[in-house]
């Protein structure tokens, strides 16, 4: 009896464990993307932030000089979004360094402190509807973390992370400048 393999059988060991790591991944819905380093920024001014901003259908947020912040129909960050609640009221803003979100650059903290309405999301055309699911509790209050970026042009763009954030799926703020 042989004591070593022959290498025909090494090399269709190493291809069926190849096909197999191939066919795991793919079925994980694994997103090459999802590891990629997020932007960040350092030079953004709080006055590139104040003013109004809008976003996905028909959100608006104007984020005034003095750190106050009116939010009209925004929704949750993250794995939030999936609830389909949108936020409407008052509240606050910060422009910061500290490390709160994907990236070591500058964020935006912008925080709900009074709750004025709440409005649902519609669902997507394909997305499953359980109406006999139990949703979670809306928020009287909420945090987002918006990360900064400049697109081509070199106008600030506030965004962040919806659904999975290991999808890379953005909800893009942008300036409501004519």
């Amino acid at each position: 009896m042989p004591t070593h393999s022959s290498g025909l059988a090494r090399y269709w060991h190493t291809a069926f464990v190849a096909c197999l790591l191939a066919l795991a991944l793919a079925l994980t819905g694994c997103n090459p993307h999802m590891y990629d380093e997020v932007p960040a920024l350092h030079d953004v001014k709080r006055a590139e932030v104040s003013g109004s901003w809008i976003g996905y259908d028909r959100t608006n947020v104007v984020f005034r000089p003095d750190g106050k912040a009116d939010i009209r129909l925004l929704d949750g960050q993250e794995w939030d979004f999936d609830d389909r609640w949108r936020l409407s009221g008052t509240g606050t803003w910060k422009l910061t360094d500290k490390r709160t979100g994907w990236n070591d650059g500058q964020h935006v903290q912008l925080t709900l402190t009074s709750r004025t309405a709440v409005a649902t999301r519609a669902p997507e055309p394909n997305e499953p509807l359980d109406p006999s699911a139990d949703r979670p509790e809306t928020p009287k209050t909420y945090t987002w973390t918006f990360e900064l970026r400049r697109d081509d042009k070199e106008a600030l763009k506030l965004y962040f992370f919806f659904g999975d954030p290991d999808s890379r799926s953005t909800y893009i703020l942008q300036t409501d400048a004519p």
